[in-house]
């Protein structure tokens, strides 16, 4: 069973919900990430999501973008990105991992090499946010072959039947993203956002996890009462720009001062 369908298994017996925050690789130095990997796992994290920096990510808000542009610009690669995880797996072995990126330097690097690489170091899941389920098919099964779970978005605009055709190439748990638009660039409506949840549990099993928007405690809880798992990540990255120039532990203890709060009041 992968890490990440255990971890969905474990807190439904528990009867919590999936706390998954999401940072870039690399931002704002080399060497910061693994520090903040830990850090968000003490502070209740269950899935961490590893932004991949790519210099044109076109579904993130000025926020990550920029956090795209210090980790490319500290020197930050696809091989460093895994080289990290691979760190972070020397003392846990347990947390899942999910990469987020898009598809340029996937393609660049070969999906196959890629995905055996991701594999061996200890990668469980990946978004491609431009991969489309008409130009999957080839990707899917190199990373099935290692074991990695592909995760894909659905947004407030994804017709029924499309989302059940994305959903059934989907494995490990779908990512709904709760508004138009770019990642931070919108109020949530937690209401439109728990109809939306209920009509796409008719069309798959899988674990809904709900990102873009989710900035507080308070907003945490209310989607964890309708969602399977609450991805967090401009408020994060946002605090990591505001204390660039401070030292790693410090910026890990700032993501866990915002984290702990969304797991106490999930909890709740």
């Amino acid at each position: 069973m992968s890490r990440i369908k255990q971890c969905f298994e474990n807190l439904k017996k528990s009867g919590k919900k999936a706390l998954i925050p999401y940072i870039t690789a690399g931002d704002p130095a080399p060497g910061y990430t693994v520090s903040m990997m830990h850090s968000l796992v003490a502070s209740g994290a269950d899935v961490i999501e590893i932004g991949m920096p790519f210099s044109d990510p076109m579904a993130d808000g000025p926020v990550i973008q920029l956090a795209c542009e210090r980790s490319l610009a500290a020197g930050t690669s696809v091989k460093k990105v895994l080289q990290v995880i691979a760190e972070f797996r020397e003392t846990d072995k347990d947390t899942p991992i999910v990469l987020m990126g898009y598809l340029n330097p996937i393609e660049f690097f070969g999906y196959q090499a890629f995905a055996d690489a991701a594999n061996k170091a200890g990668v469980d899941g990946i978004l491609l946010v431009d991969l489309t389920p008409e130009e999957a098919t080839d990707v899917v099964e190199c990373f099935q072959q290692n074991e990695i779970d592909l995760i894909y978005l659905l947004s407030p605009t994804t017709t029924p039947e499309r989302a059940k055709k994305i959903c059934d190439l989907a494995s490990g748990y779908v990512y709904y993203v709760s508004v138009k638009g770019v990642t931070g660039s919108a109020e949530l409506d937690v209401d439109s956002v728990k109809d939306h949840v209920d009509s796409l549990r008719a069309v798959t099993d899988l674990p809904i996890g709900v990102g873009f928007g989710i900035r507080d405690a308070k907003t945490a809880a209310a989607v964890s009462k309708c969602a399977d798992g609450v991805i967090v990540g401009s408020v994060l990255v946002n605090a990591i720009a505001e204390n660039k120039d401070r030292e790693k532990e410090y910026i890990a203890d700032a993501l866990g001062a915002i984290l702990t709060p969304m797991r106490i009041e999930m909890d709740a």
